[in-house]
């Protein structure tokens, strides 16, 4: 299947003389998660990871993506014409570098304008004449007859008692920061700043409560670009209320073509593309930044933390029900990957204000952690045995909002790699967990706290140790991130990161310990400020993998500390054998 498509587009490549064509995974703002009309890169390959970039000339099919999904895409992919190329793996040639290899001079690279950010063609045009671009070719479109429709979900309004600002305020602080920068107009297209922004969360994409959108900020005027059909009455009243024009969806290219030239626009040119960027009047002055908003929003405001630590206690409580079923019901044979998903589905919903998962939940038993983004699959479901590592990485979308959480868990006889591997990846989680660091550290900066005790037995992960979380907003946010791959943004009070190293050993068990805590101030003195971290996730950890000669003093302090707090803060909420449970899981461990 996935040939006969290649042989599809190359038909329509040689028709356009085209010697390369470019999918990209995005829609026209560039986001994470995708609706399913926008998934073409999964339609043309058949690899559903989240990231991914495919590139097909006349003779060659190829994949890049990074670490996470490494295992994954090979698997995938197998059987099929495509080759994976492996991002950040030395010897690796880039996009870049295969297309200059590949496309000879004069030839014609094409790809869809409309969702190819206008930063990536930029990058392009650095090593390859703009002539050979063409970006106005949708190809997967011309073969993909039951292509999904797009999204027709209502908007809804998030109430001030969530975010504890209202629109106008942050249209307000949105205009400061344009003054300052000396900009007339400010674009905006991702979704998850323009649902912040606005106030407003939709269903366009799962897992992701945001509606397709544009946003215009000018110093007297807030304009909505969306489908009007989504705005029912309260809505309107409410864009109203706050000063918020309303308009169609597919305006924003003709208002764009209207600003008056010698205007200075302001956009940021990782989340706008192309299409949309050419659409704007050649005399008005462009300015490329990092978006206003993200940096706003990255900053969670007092009634943002106290919502979330009110989501983390009911996610606590889900997820004590869930693994106390899941230890019950594995020793039947009965409990599969997929059966327990659903499980902790349903435990979740159970829950006041639940709206959906924050993503597809990823519970992999065995050798299947080893795929750090692993995904079962229904039709060959993976039973759980009383041995062995479970690993669960899930995330709930509440009103009051986003979580992010994992956990391994034993279910039975380890072997003794699983218990030293265990145990080094909670001696990682703690040292950054409980890292004080000052005013200004970068995510690049803390990322060494977590990777050094792994880097002591000459061992590591091949993915970034935290990532920012939104506020019933997307569950990866920046500008924030922790990383071994350097950003100069640095880590501020009020931010909320995951913290989650792991270790992961192909074709026989994976392990990852993943909390959300928010950044506060520790202490100001003569050396600075010094920030640290508040754990949000509460949900034991398990101590029967632990080594405990492995555990400094501090650290087995650390975990006897945390899970006792899990149950001071859970056991109100929990009767019978899941108190059990949690009273078994929080007991102190003794060295």
């Amino acid at each position: 299947m996935i040939n006969q498509k290649l042989m599809q587009i190359r038909k329509l490549m040689a028709n356009r003389g085209i010697s390369a064509f470019i999918v990209t995974t995005s829609d026209p703002h560039q986001s994470e998660y995708l609706a399913d009309y926008y998934k073409t890169r999964e339609f043309i390959s058949g690899f559903t990871g989240s990231a991914g970039t495919v590139v097909i000339t006349r003779d060659e099919a190829i994949l890049w993506t990074d670490g996470r999904y490494f295992i994954q895409a090979a698997y995938e992919l197998s059987g099929s014409d495509f080759e994976l190329y492996k991002m950040g793996v030395p010897g690796t040639m880039s996009i870049t570098e295969f297309l200059l290899d590949r496309v000879q001079p004069g030839g014609k690279i094409g790809f869809d304008g409309n969702c190819v950010s206008y930063k990536l063609y930029r990058e392009l045009l650095e090593n390859l004449d703009d002539r050979m671009l063409i970006g106005n070719l949708d190809f997967i479109d011309s073969i993909w007859k039951d292509r999904p429709a797009l999204p027709k979900e209502k908007v809804f309004i998030h109430e001030i008692k969530y975010t504890g600002t209202s629109a106008g305020r942050r249209i307000e602080k949105v205009r400061e920061e344009m003054e300052t920068k000396g900009v007339d107009y400010y674009l905006v297209s991702a979704l998850d700043d323009i649902a912040y922004l606005y106030c407003i969360r939709g269903n366009d994409i799962s897992y992701n409560p945001v509606v397709f959108s544009y946003a215009v900020i000018e110093k007297d005027r807030a304009l909505f670009f969306v489908d009007l059909d989504k705005l029912e009455d309260d809505v309107r009243d409410y864009l109203d209320e706050n000063s918020i024009e309303y308009r169609e969806y597919d305006e924003i290219r003709n208002y764009l073509s209207e600003i008056p030239g010698k205007s200075c626009l302001l956009f940021d040119p990782a989340t706008v593309n192309l299409n949309t960027v050419e659409s704007v009047n050649s005399n008005v002055k462009l300015i490329k930044s990092g978006s206003i908003v993200q940096n706003i929003k990255a900053v969670k405001n007092e009634t943002e933390i106290n919502c979330l630590k009110n989501a983390y206690l009911k996610d606590g409580v889900a997820l004590v029900k869930f693994f106390n079923w899941v230890e019950t019901g594995t020793p039947t044979g009965t409990v599969s990957e997929v059966l327990a998903s659903k499980k902790l589905l349903s435990m979740r919903e159970q829950q006041s204000d639940f709206i959906e998962p924050s993503f597809e939940t990823i519970p992999a038993y065995g050798e299947n952690a080893a795929m750090p983004h692993y995904s079962p699959n229904p039709a060959s479901p993976v039973y759980l045995k009383p041995e062995g590592l479970f690993l669960v990485d899930s995330g709930g979308q509440y009103l009051d909002g986003t979580t992010d959480i994992t956990r391994t868990i034993a279910l039975g006889k380890l072997t003794d790699d699983e218990k030293k591997h265990y145990t080094l990846t909670l001696k990682s989680h703690i040292s950054l967990a409980s890292a004080y660091f000052k005013k200004g550290a970068t995510g690049y900066y803390l990322d060494a706290f977590a990777r050094l005790p792994l880097f002591k037995y000459k061992m590591d992960y091949a993915h970034g140790t935290g990532h920012g979380v939104g506020f019933f907003l997307n569950v990866h946010e920046g500008p924030q991130s922790i990383s071994a791959v350097y950003k100069d943004v640095p880590i501020k009070e009020g931010m909320v990161v995951s913290i989650e190293p792991g270790l992961y050993i192909d074709g026989s068990h994976g392990i990852r310990i993943e909390n959300i805590a928010y950044v506060k101030s520790i202490e100001k003195n003569d050396f600075g400020e010094f920030l640290g971290f508040e754990i949000l996730s509460i949900v034991p950890i398990d101590t029967r993998p632990v080594i405990v000669e492995l555990l400094s003093d501090e650290e087995l302090k650390w975990l006897n500390d945390y899970n006792k707090k899990c149950y001071e803060l859970l056991s109100d909420y929990l009767t019978g054998s899941d108190l059990m449970y949690l009273e078994e899981a929080t007991k102190e461990v003794i060295r």
